[in-house]
Parts: C-alpha cells; structure tokens; sequence
C-alpha cells in the first residue's frame, strides 16, 4: 500500500521530531549551557561592555560593605563558567557577595578574608549546615604560603583537589583603607608594593584552580599626583607572567554603585575640568584561563 503525499508529510515531521527529542545536549567542560539550545540564554551576557542601572539586592545580597562588587557579576560569571556543585574561590571575600549567589546557583564557594570581625559577621549570613557542606570561610592572609594548605584542607572536607573557579577583587591599591593590617593590600607603602603582594595571591589562586578553568579579576584604576595608574592592566601581566591566559578584558559600568553623588560629583567635575582628567565611569572584568 503506497502512502498518500499527506500521510508521508506527517511521518517525516515525526521522525523529525523524534530526532529533536533525541538530540543530546551540548555542553563545554565548564558550564551547563546547552549549545543546541545557545538561543535560550540571552540573559547571559556575551558583549564586553556590561551595564547594570542598580545594585541587586535580594536573594540574600545587601549593600551592607563598601568596595563589595555587584551580585549581578557573580551571576553572570558563575553561569558562563562553572556548573552546578562547582567550586568557587575567592581570596578577597569579603562581605560574601560570591559565597551568597554560589549557594543562590547551587554552587559551592571557599571564601578568605584576612578581617577576623568581618570573618564572624559574614557567617552569620549563612545557616550552619551550610558552612559545613557548601560554605567555607577561612581568616587568612591570601598571600601567605599558609593559606594554601587551608584552603586544600577544605577542597579535601568537600570533595575536590583544586577549585573550579576563581574570583579575585583587591582592593583598589590605597583608594580605601579596609583595616589597619599591614597584609592588607590597602595599606601598602606604594604601588608596586601593592602589585608584588597582589601577584602572591595571585599566585596561590592559580596553584588552587583547576587545569583549564577560568578565573576573573575585579578591579579598576586610579589617579595619582595628577597621572593615571593603570592597576588593572599591571596586574593582568602580573597573572599572565604566572600563567594565566587574558581571553577576555570586560568594561562595567560603576554609575549607580558608587558614592559619588551630589555636591560631591560636582567637586569632582571641577577637578576634572581643572586638572585635566576624566571622571571613572568604569571598572574592569577581566577574565583569564588557566594553561
């Protein structure tokens, strides 16, 4: 029996389907999204210029610290490069924007933050079960040889060798003063001490993480005696010098998140006018794989 051109359409478009149905998902080593459905995803953010109008802060994110970064950052790197149950390290935890939205994405973050009192506040923000299985924050000098065996000691209570992600947001050289600790990257006696310790930690970052995982640095610029010093470039040939590959250098917005408003943004307006710079608008996301 010869099938009519109707019935014939119809078992194509089955077979079709079926075979839609069977397709299997695509994925890369370091992410969940599916690359046979890449058109669902267009809330993750694919351009170099990121631009966010306010501070997100719900789901358990607060503007309780000055110099924390956006949560909006975290969702958007730990989506494009980690999967679920990944780790996420941050040697700059401080008041625990990346531990908050892993635990938000399921997945799971080793923090260090050399602030003991900020160590105890932030803990807090997290139920106890958690700090055990998906949390853990450790007081420590990020740049110390010491920390390496601590933060192994946690990746073994978890499960893992190495972390699969790794975050790092310095302080902006002496822009702001976070403690009066001498291993506080604040409190350096110059620049380029600020980058030799910034490069330990750095360096101890890239012993914990994963071969070919990804890691971000956060951070912007700043002006010094009427010249521009360029931290974020410096410290990205820092990283590249110990290994780390640049794949990407990301402009974000800081209009809306930072505290210059007012009289203030005025006062500076004049300095620019007078002592011929630009106002920063801007910090970078600088992303790196390790090779």
């Amino acid at each position: 029996m010869v099938k009519s051109g109707k019935n014939l359409k119809k078992t194509q478009f089955q077979t079709n389907l079926k075979l839609v149905e069977k397709k299997e998902v695509l994925t890369k080593p370091y992410n969940d999204i599916d690359l046979n459905n890449w058109k669902n995803y267009s809330h993750v953010l694919t351009n170099t210029l990121w631009e966010f109008e306010s501070r997100e802060k719900s789901n358990g994110h607060s503007y309780d610290y000055h110099g924390n970064y956006i949560p909006q950052i975290a969702n958007q790197l730990f989506e494009r490069f980690t999967k679920k149950n990944d780790i996420v390290l941050d040697l700059f935890f401080g008041s625990g924007t990346s531990g908050i939205e892993a635990l938000n994405m399921t997945r799971r973050c080793i923090g260090v933050e050399l602030k003991e009192d900020l160590v105890d506040y932030v803990s807090q923000k997290f139920n106890k079960k958690d700090l055990v299985t998906k949390m853990n924050i450790i007081c420590e000098n990020s740049a110390s040889e010491t920390v390496l065996d601590k933060i192994k000691a946690r990746l073994e209570i978890m499960g893992e060798e190495k972390a699969q992600f790794l975050i790092l947001h310095p302080p902006y050289d002496d822009i702001i003063k976070f403690s009066d600790k001498k291993e506080d990257l604040s409190n350096c006696k110059s620049t380029n001490d600020f980058y030799c310790l910034f490069e330990k930690v750095a360096k101890n970052g890239y012993d914990c993480l994963e071969k070919d995982r990804f890691a971000a640095l956060i951070i912007g610029d700043k002006y010094s005696n009427g010249e521009l010093v360029p931290l974020g470039f410096e410290c990205m040939a820092r990283m590249n010098k110990l290994g780390f590959r640049t794949k990407s250098i990301i402009v974000k917005n800081i209009e809306g998140n930072e505290k210059c408003k007012g009289k203030n943004a005025n006062l500076w307006r004049y300095r620019a006018l007078y002592g011929g710079f630009y106002i920063f608008k801007h910090e970078y996301i600088i992303i790196f794989q390790k090779k």
